[in-house]
């Protein structure tokens, strides 16, 4: 094999067929056109590190199970695939300059990035947090040390419309406060800070006709969600104001395209609720809530207690 002079090992790293391949190796390796492919796995097994590849081969088995939607054996590959990253010294929290740091880091980055849309292909919330929890050091913490992802920004987004569904806004807001001014330029963020406005506006119509426009195929779980979490406020608010709505009513004020669809809804997310008559009433609510009095003198008691003390202390 012909090769001018030794390829950095701490350049980038792109996935191929076989391995993680640098450009520079595509370079210095200089594949003959008998047998191209080849040339490639030779110069890799004289030039990477064992356990490196050995991850980087288990993560093509991992992305191969998610293609064939076989998600019980990317779960399980996805646990071996945690525990051999913590060999590498050089991912967070410790960041030591190993010789393949690049390697291991833009690795342990694309394993945690699949790992994430796989708890979305798999609606498993509790998930997600915890693998973007992990993500998120090499977003922030390792970000001058690699390339961009094209990842980022779609699952940054996701991220937003996660606690946008989960109502933790103060997080929502926290989250976008860390982002920079060319991010928030991005449409996949956009898209999530768009549909928190229109969510405290009260522009539910806005929130659900959004869902035709999602900026990534993943975000449709999430939008899902946030359609329930949309019809769930305005029960809530329906119950309250009104004693009870005719089905047509009800109909547009949960947005729905039928009737039959407000009384499934009903029965499944509402059964207190009452359908009678081309009517739904919400009176059984009402009376199933019990009045709690208020101990006004025990507070104000309490609170001139807290008063006195507090002038003591000054």
């Amino acid at each position: 094999m012909i090769r001018t002079a030794k390829p950095d090992l701490n350049l980038v790293y792109v996935d191929c067929n076989f391995s993680l391949l640098s450009w520079a190796e595509r370079i210095y390796a200089k594949p003959t056109k008998r047998n191209p492919a080849r040339r490639y796995i030779i110069y890799l097994e004289r030039e990477m590190d064992p356990k490196t590849t050995e991850v980087s081969q288990l993560f093509e088995r991992f992305k191969a199970a998610i293609l064939r939607k076989d998600f019980d054996i990317c779960t399980k590959l996805l646990f071996q695939l945690k525990i051999a990253l913590t060999g590498f010294k050089s991912l967070p929290p410790l960041f030591e300059k190993t010789p393949n740091a690049v390697r291991e880091l833009t690795l342990a980055r694309d394993i945690y990035e699949h790992a994430v849309i796989l708890s979305v292909k798999i609606e498993d919330q509790d998930a997600f947090e915890r693998d973007f929890c992990q993500l998120k050091p090499y977003y922030t913490d390792a970000a001058s040390r690699l390339p961009p992802s094209p990842q980022e920004y779609p699952i940054l987004g996701l991220n937003l419309l996660r606690l946008l569904v989960q109502n933790r806004i103060a997080e929502f807001h926290t989250e976008l406060e860390l982002l920079s001014a060319s991010a928030l330029e991005n449409p996949c963020i956009k898209h999530a800070v768009e549909l928190e406005q229109s969510f405290m506006e009260g522009a539910y119509n806005r929130v659900l006709t959004a869902r035709q426009a999602v900026p990534h195929e993943t975000y449709v779980y999430f939008m899902d969600l946030l359609a329930k979490t949309v019809r769930d406020e305005i029960a809530g608010c329906s119950e309250k104001a009104y004693d009870s709505l005719s089905v047509n009513d009800a109909r547009q004020m949960l947005l729905y395209s039928s009737d039959k669809e407000v009384v499934e809804y009903i029965k499944e997310e509402h059964p207190e609720w009452e359908v009678k008559n081309g009517f739904v009433f919400f009176r059984r609510a009402k009376e199933s809530v019990t009045c709690k009095e208020i101990p006004s003198l025990q507070l104000i008691n309490q609170t001139l207690s807290y008063a006195r003390e507090l002038e003591r202390i000054v």
